[in-house]
């Protein structure tokens, strides 16, 4: 029966062509690579566990509908010891940290597998405009997940501290005093982010399962933990390099396309609370140091800084924005730096309830905080979502 289960998913995905599934000796030799990755996964699961703490499940495929609450903060900083050179009536120095926030947002999606390898997809119904992509493979005390997340916005919230010119006193001189600006900018071309998260755990206790928790496709009969080694790569690529965004640019020092990859590696704890029958309780948390941090910057000169250089403040508040121009700069266009080694951290929550052997609820959460600094430019990731599910298992 499994092997038959296995070849109709595979017709139903259009992976076998019907002229070639019915050439003679096709059909036998795919049934039969399926039935033995089937089989090798199905002793993958509860390979090297205690029988006595966990269990296999007797339906191996899971369908699980999830409901997905999600927001991400991207703050971005840039300073200057030069204000007037980018704005004239500013002095010395000058901090702008737009805020890249979104609304907590809404998913709906579903996901597919077999013991705890599949593929799931969530669609945005609320908040800011993205959506989530999820691979994983889990085996009983490993876990592998990646995660993408796809948002735009086009409101940040913008702070901003220096010095402006207010007036001038008898003698001539300028007068400047100290200004904080903290408020929520609307711009015509949103900030659109991407953030990618790779991450694998490994637990050296065989009486605690990372998939009883997080993927439901064993079982934890009995309470236990477990010391735990993970890493985790994380890309984060955010753009805004659009000619109506000629002054967002500026003010963040010509930077205009943002990318970063990092690789984290740390050690943490798990465990696992089996308080009823039925019933799993799991908590995680590993820091993790983050030892490849890499950066790679676009840096764009405008038409609008033209006009600032030359000292047309008037021009340049007068200025529509359907007249900005943006341009690759002249020097140092491309700027590649590696940030120092950086704290970062993983932490989860689960709660499961297994109503009978074939359907299950789930709810847990999950919040990463990965930062970085280059040069004058700074800025910290953080992401968090909470996920409730039922499954079924056939």
């Amino acid at each position: 029966m499994r092997r038959k289960r296995l070849f109709l998913l595979v017709l139903s995905l259009g992976l076998v062509l019907p002229g070639v599934a019915a050439s003679d000796g096709v059909v036998p030799f795919v049934t039969g690579m399926l039935g033995k990755v089937g089989t090798f996964i199905d002793s993958m699961s509860v390979s090297g566990l205690d029988r006595r703490y966990i269990e296999a499940t007797e339906k191996p495929w899971q369908v699980i509908l999830k409901g997905n609450i999600n927001q991400s903060t991207l703050s971005l900083n840039a300073s200057t010891s030069h204000a007037e050179e980018i704005i004239p009536f500013m002095d010395g120095d000058m901090s702008w940290e737009p805020r890249i926030k979104t609304a907590p947002a809404t998913y709906l999606g579903v996901w597919a597998g077999y013991r705890g390898y599949g593929i799931g997809y969530s669609w945005n119904v609320g908040g800011d405009k993205g959506r989530i992509l999820t691979l994983g493979a889990t085996g009983g005390r490993f876990g592998v997940n990646l995660r993408i997340h796809w948002f735009d916005n086009d409101e940040p919230q913008v702070y901003m501290k220096g010095k402006a010119l207010i007036d001038f006193d008898e003698a001539g001189d300028p007068f400047f005093l100290p200004i904080e600006y903290d408020d929520f900018v609307e711009i015509r071309s949103p900030i659109k982010t991407r953030v990618l998260f790779l991450d694998g755990y490994y637990l050296f206790n065989k009486r605690c399962s990372y998939a009883a928790a997080y993927d439901q496709s064993v079982i934890q009969k009995r309470s236990s933990g477990s010391l735990m080694a993970g890493a985790m790569y994380t890309h984060s690529s955010t753009k805004y390099n659009q000619d109506v965004n000629a002054d967002l640019i500026m003010l963040m020092s010509d930077m205009g396309v943002i990318k970063s990859d990092q690789i984290s590696v740390g050690a943490g704890y798990i465990y696992n609370w089996v308080p009823a029958k039925g019933l799993l309780v799991s908590a995680m948390a590993i820091p993790m140091l983050t030892f490849y941090n890499h950066h790679k910057m676009w840096r764009y000169d405008s038409n609008l800084k033209d006009v600032v250089a030359q000292g047309g403040w008037d021009e340049f508040m007068e200025m529509p924005e359907e007249d900005f121009r943006i341009r690759e700069a002249e020097t140092d266009p491309v700027i590649s730096r590696n940030s120092n080694i950086k704290l970062s951290y993983d932490a989860r929550l689960s709660v499961t309830y297994e109503w009978n052997s074939r359907v299950f609820i789930n709810a847990y959460g999950q919040f990463n905080s990965l930062g970085f600094k280059v040069d004058h430019i700074s800025g910290r990731l953080n992401d968090w979502y909470i996920n409730a599910s039922i499954g079924v298992r056939l």
